[in-house]
């Protein structure tokens, strides 16, 4: 009855975050401003590592969420998952259901805005509440950010140093979200593929179907499938 209450709790006060993310946009006071020293910012990891870092952008697709974690417990791989805060308030279950597994957590904006433009305190107000809430969802510090569709500008590198998060890019792109024909996702994520990459991709049904073959080339090729902060060496 502890653990249940507990847990009551715990809804209860991320429901309070939800609602004022709601009314206000974002939460704390402002930071000062932080010149960008091109440091935070990362392409890809340890080329030494014999890692590569499987990441999927999430703002939908909770079953297929699910599909895809049973498929790295299958094979044994861990992967990075950047969350929309817009999607995790709807799916908290989920998302500690991928904390649980053992899966690395980033954020991943909280209404999927174009990062480019805007400004310094507009990055502030899309990313902060988004990493408040995850933390309070999974009780761990989050310490990544992927900016919806890639797009970025020095505010959002400046901003994400004021919150000490390193802004995740990659080296592949499967365009999943556009093509579903599973064997050019699979030759985007594995041709040549070499340690310290970086695969971007999406909880779609035709990313799951491409998902076996993706892990399967990782392994046979002595690689392991690592979280971004492992593959940065970390």
């Amino acid at each position: 009855m502890k653990g249940k209450a507990l847990t009551a709790a715990t809804n209860l006060v991320i429901a309070v975050v939800i609602a004022a993310v709601s009314l206000v946009g974002f939460l704390g006071g402002s930071a000062a401003a932080v010149s960008y020293k091109g440091d935070n910012l990362f392409y890809g990891g340890n080329e030494n590592g014999g890692g590569v870092s499987l990441t999927f952008n999430v703002y939908e697709g909770t079953g297929q969420v699910l599909e895809i974690l049973d498929l790295l417990d299958e094979y044994g791989a861990k992967a990075t998952f950047f969350i929309g805060g817009s999607w995790a308030d709807d799916n908290i279950d989920c998302v500690r259901e991928i904390f649980r597994r053992g899966h690395e957590l980033g954020s991943h904006g909280y209404f999927h805005k174009d990062h480019e433009k805007l400004s310094y305190e507009g990055n502030l107000e899309e990313i902060r509440p988004s990493i408040k809430l995850l933390e309070m969802i999974c009780g761990q510090k989050i310490s990544l950010f992927a900016p919806p569709s890639g797009a970025f500008s020095e505010s959002t590198l400046s901003a994400c140093e004021a919150l000490d998060l390193k802004v995740i890019m990659w080296s592949r792109d499967t365009i999943d979200w556009r093509d579903s024909d599973i064997s050019l996702l699979v030759r985007r994520a594995t041709l040549n593929l070499k340690a310290g990459e970086i695969i971007l991709m999406h909880p779609k049904k035709q990313t799951v179907n491409a998902l076996p073959q993706i892990l399967s080339y990782i392994r046979d090729s002595g690689l392991k499938a690592v979280t971004v902060s492992e593959n940065l060496g970390e």
